[in-house]
């Protein structure tokens, strides 16, 4: 199989989907991997650590689609990479279908096979989205915090407090592995934290955080009460492969104080905030209400080279499956991973976008 690694071309994400290792890996199992010239770079890894493990070089995106057959990149392709994909082409990367209804049409358009990382189900879980819902838990805790400073337009509060100064407090909407990556920062930082989540063994996982963390059913006027005096609201709803359900109304930001903060790590799926619309790394942030808002759709791009090492490893086995024929239709993850094919939109979640 040629598999092409194509560089990312979203705003400020500096991700690569296979790192050095991984793409020699597929090299001696028989494949020819291509590699965008330069898309390993901001990861730290330069086109010679590719070349030494067999990797060919394509001298720009145009070569680099037209070389290859499997296309692995991290996030779903924007306009410079729609120009280049055919129908020939075996798509692997985060999608992201439910909040982009016109991709949605575009690779309907382009009859391709699109296979969505955040749609690989395997026992139950979502192997190829935890690894970023992790990292994306954590960065929200930490802007977060950063975004209460007073220099960023935050009330001015330390999340953990100290002796004389009360803690702050944290709401955690959703107790997967992105809202269970930031409890547990926020919880470490000494804040009072309140998670909220409607499964009987993710709230009593996150009451083993610690004595300041509370878990508590998501009931409507419970989450309300509890978003109008947090300091810091981190949004992680997920419905895999699904729209976000909008659990926080402009009506409880209303009442939030002034220079409170939202992170909405739900964008990606169309939000979990009424208010929220998605930012950029290059613009992250906007006001409404008096209270911060920070919704960047590839918030682990942040940190390219820990994502870029930690998505190479997960999507490896998946991808050696991928290329090794029509076989891996038979693998079920795999195959209830696939969103699109041959302008037909095949994931149930997505049935009644188009």
């Amino acid at each position: 199989m040629r598999i092409g690694i194509p560089s990312e071309t979203k705003t400020l994400e500096g991700r690569v989907a296979l790192v050095p290792a991984a793409a020699g890996d597929l090299v001696r199992r028989g494949h020819e991997v291509f590699i965008q010239s330069g898309a390993g770079e901001r990861s730290g890894f330069a086109d010679e650590a590719y070349s030494q493990v067999g990797v060919q070089i394509a001298a720009d995106a145009a070569a680099l689609y037209e070389a290859g057959e499997l296309i692995v990149k991290v996030k779903e392709p924007i306009a410079g990479d729609l120009e280049h994909l055919e129908k020939h082409h075996l798509l692997f990367c985060y999608l992201h279908l439910a909040a982009e209804p016109e991709l949605t049409k575009r690779l309907l358009e382009i009859g391709l096979t699109g296979v969505a990382f955040e749609s690989v189900e395997e026992n139950g879980s979502l192997p190829l989205l935890t690894p970023m819902s992790i990292i994306a838990g954590r960065i929200a805790t930490q802007v977060g915090t950063t975004l209460l400073h007073r220099p960023q337009g935050g009330k001015g509060k330390l999340l953990g407090g100290l002796a004389s100064a009360e803690r702050g407090k944290v709401v955690v909407l959703g107790a997967g592995a992105a809202g269970g990556a930031a409890a547990m920062l926020a919880a470490q930082s000494g804040a009072n934290v309140i998670v909220f989540d409607k499964r009987q063994d993710r709230m009593a996982e996150m009451m083993a955080l610690g004595h300041n963390v509370t878990a508590l059913y998501a009931y409507e006027q419970a989450v309300s009460d509890h978003v109008a005096d947090a300091d810091l609201v981190v949004g992680a709803v997920l419905i895999p492969s699904a729209k976000a359900p909008r659990v926080v109304t402009e009506a409880m930001v209303e009442t939030m104080e002034k220079g409170s903060v939202l992170v909405d790590i739900s964008i990606d799926q169309g939000g979990c905030f009424e208010t929220s619309r998605p930012t950029t790394w290059a613009d992250p942030t906007y006001d409404v209400h008096g209270v911060t808002h920070f919704a960047v759709t590839n918030m682990p791009g942040a940190v390219q080279q820990t994502s870029s090492q930690a998505i190479s490893a997960a999507i490896l086995p998946y991808v050696q499956r991928l290329a090794a024929g029509a076989t891996w239709r038979e693998h079920e993850p795999l195959r209830v991973g696939i969103n699109v094919e041959g302008g037909e939109i095949l994931h149930p979640a997505l049935k009644d976008m188009v």
